[in-house]
């Protein structure tokens, strides 16, 4: 990857890691001092956050028409004022409501702002190019959690959690607003470029869909990318706890998670190597078994394979959030691709908001057996990917 487009992946990829750290990895650190603070249970402040990612859900075919009809950049500039905005306030707050009310205007900055947005800017730039610069931005915002967690845990602790927050919002200010004012503007009234003559076929733009199976493609498309991110939700909010039901130590437990952030960057280096030269439906429906391999794995032989399943759940959500942005683009092409991934997005945000309160109740009454159930939606989701056709018959060679 050269000139232009290095640049680009450099400054959008640096610009997610602060966006990702500074909200979906902020409660993690912040949710007990603010809950602490505040009089609230900190139950309470995941469940605004969950109202956040729901927020995020409904903002989020809106910001992709808007990627389609301008561009990216103007788009991001904005999630950058709204990210600090929202950060100031929840600094500010001084009970539930006030909290609240910033959660919920940083989860339209989540809308508006993430990865969804990423990939339609790269994709309103690149067309139907986009995917090694897809893959390049996830590779550095994979450590979001890295500088996050740290970042935030040191803020907190040197000037509490509002401090952090305050950090988190000049960071934006600072930081972010001038990497996402640097992207260049998309080609006026043009919405993709064309491949380069000589682009691999993977990259080759998706053939239209027939009108009757563009629906049933679309739904199950959603479908994948819910269970995707039910699972990995429900893994990063819950992944200690499992592990200690199996028969793992607290310090093993937490010691074996640290593996899975490695086994994420490990996996999109895979996609950036090997992968990429293959159909994203073919990596796709290869990550989505690696997390119910890693069950069976985990559950059958004990805790002593639990550092195979934090590795294989890494190594295939790793490959899946990629997966996210090039597999629309390979199966429906560039047209629209905003807004249509703000609608298959939709689902996720829900599955997402849902899944620590439907897997902690798993877990309550299961204990490590409630592996099952993420594993068998990971088993769905790899059936659904397979019912999915690389392209429609017509398109095929003679």
């Amino acid at each position: 990857m050269a000139g232009a487009s290095a640049r680009v992946v450099g400054t959008l990829g640096t610009a997610q890691t602060l966006a990702w750290a500074s909200s979906y990895y902020l409660p993690a650190v912040l949710a007990v001092p603010m809950a602490g603070d505040l009089g609230l249970s900190t139950p309470t402040v995941y469940a605004a956050f969950s109202g956040a990612l729901g927020a995020s859900a409904l903002i989020g075919p809106w910001a992709g028409r808007m990627i389609d009809r301008h561009s990216g950049r103007v788009v991001l500039i904005g999630t950058s004022l709204l990210f600090s905005l929202g950060l100031i306030l929840l600094g500010l707050a001084q009970g539930l409501w006030t909290m609240v009310a910033a959660w919920l205007v940083i989860g339209v900055a989540m809308g508006a702002g993430l990865y969804d947005a990423a990939f339609s800017s790269l994709v309103r730039l690149y067309g139907s190019n986009a995917r090694g610069a897809i893959t390049g931005i996830t590779l550095l915002a994979g450590f979001a959690s890295t500088v996050g967690w740290p970042m935030s845990a040191w803020m907190e602790a040197v000037s509490g959690w509002r401090g952090a927050c305050f950090g988190w919002a000049a960071m934006h200010l600072l930081i972010g607003l001038p990497l996402n004012a640097w992207l260049p503007k998309a080609p006026a009234g043009a919405t993709a470029e064309e491949p380069a003559a000589g682009d691999a076929p993977a990259t080759v733009p998706a053939p239209a869909l027939e009108p009757d199976r563009q629906g049933w493609t679309i739904g199950l498309v959603a479908f994948v990318f819910a269970a995707a991110w039910f699972i990995s939700t429900a893994m990063a909010t819950h992944l200690p706890r499992i592990l200690e039901a199996s028969g793992a130590s607290l310090a093993a437990a937490v010691g074996i998670g640290a593996l899975i952030g490695p086994a994420q960057v490990a996996g999109r280096l895979l996609e950036f190597g090997f992968l990429r030269r293959v159909h994203p439906l073919l990596s796709a429906r290869l990550a989505a078994l690696t997390h119910p391999l890693g069950v069976a794995v985990l559950l059958v032989a004990g805790p002593a394979m639990a550092p195979a399943f934090a590795i294989l759940h890494g190594l295939g959500n790793g490959i899946l959030t990629i997966a996210k942005g090039t597999l629309p683009l390979a199966l429906f092409g560039t047209q629209g691709y905003g807004a249509r991934q703000g609608w298959l997005m939709m689902p996720s945000r829900v599955a997402q908001a849902l899944s620590p309160f439907i897997f902690g109740l798993a877990l309550d009454a299961w204990g490590a057996n409630a592996l099952w159930l993420s594993g068998a939606i990971g088993v769905a989701a790899f059936g659904a990917l397979v019912l999915l056709r690389a392209r429609p018959p017509a398109a095929r060679p003679r």
